[in-house]
């Protein structure tokens, strides 16, 4: 059987997109071309399709699988699946890139899409050559991320409560974490230098310690000023990836939570720049780029 599909990056944080929209929504059936051309139905497991083909040797290659779907709440729906087959929450980058696959392929004239996803209507903007979404409002309490201990309350406005500066010890080390979900959950680390820090040792280690019963990403982040974070990710089920927008969004609000950045911060990440603002209306807003790289055909048998 083969499946047509687009591969796209934001900021190099790479996704195979897969329509899906001639399926049935909400079902684990794709429907797709077959050599003759006409619509055949085959019954995938989704997770071991993205298994498949995010395999960087064996298959196209990705950190995501994004499948495209109608939606009766919003103008689109969007499913995400991790390179590892774990089906996820939101993805920042993801987003932006699926929108831009709306509009170059003329699906939508709107500037502003509703796109349903696990963690509700997020809503992306066209801006030129950029795409800006509305990431929505964070969630600082604990319990709501989630984070597996004791009650840790909302942040008030003096800046008490939530999931901030707790010690986490992992082999050796100590970290002081943060918490934010932005849709899913984060956990922001501040390290003297962040290019020479061993992401690969601590991120999967922290990734599935017992306090986080859903997993987390992990951002290990070094503040070069109040306008601009660096920022090396560890996202759950993907590994260590070249950008996030759910994390450099949390990263914004984590930071200016401890003190160390303004509403609006510039975030380098290791493929480019994201620019977050946590405006006065508790939303964030995430600016980047969306890129599409090549379309093709992928010959995938049915075990």
């Amino acid at each position: 059987m083969k499946i047509s599909f687009t591969k796209m990056h934001g900021l190099g944080n790479d996704f195979i997109l897969i329509d899906c929209r001639n399926s049935e929504p909400g079902t684990q059936n794709l429907e797709v071309r077959t050599e003759n051309s006409k619509l055949k139905t085959q019954n995938l497991e989704l997770g071991t399709l993205a298994e498949r083909l995010c395999h960087r040797r064996f298959g196209i290659g990705a950190d995501q699988l994004l499948l495209l779907y109608p939606s009766d709440i919003a103008d689109f729906k969007m499913r995400i699946f991790n390179a590892d087959g774990s089906e996820v929450e939101m993805c920042g980058n993801g987003i932006r890139c699926f929108a831009r696959y709306i509009w170059d392929r003329g699906l939508s004239e709107k500037a502003m899409l509703s796109v349903e996803t696990m963690a509700g209507i997020i809503k992306p903007l066209r801006s030129g050559a950029l795409v800006t979404v509305d990431m929505g409002e964070p969630v600082l309490e604990g319990r709501l991320i989630p984070v597996d201990i004791p009650p840790h309350p909302p942040l008030d406005k003096g800046g008490n409560g939530g999931v901030k500066n707790f010690p986490l010890k992992i082999e050796n080390e100590e970290f002081k974490i943060t918490c934010v979900s932005m849709g899913n959950p984060h956990a922001v680390i501040v390290v003297d230098e962040v290019d020479a820090f061993d992401v690969k040792k601590y991120g999967p280690l922290i990734e599935v310690n017992r306090l986080f019963p859903k997993r987390i990403n992990v951002e290990f982040i070094q503040v070069i000023t109040k306008e601009k974070i660096k920022m090396r990710v560890w996202e759950r089920g993907s590994g260590e990836t070249m950008a996030c927008g759910t994390g450099a969004s949390a990263v914004a609000v984590a930071a200016n939570l401890l003190g160390l950045a303004g509403r609006q911060v510039c975030v380098e990440l290791p493929g480019g720049e994201l620019v977050i603002e946590w405006k006065e209306d508790n939303r964030v807003y995430m600016t980047g780029p969306a890129v599409e790289v090549f379309s093709g055909e992928i010959q995938v048998g049915i075990q």
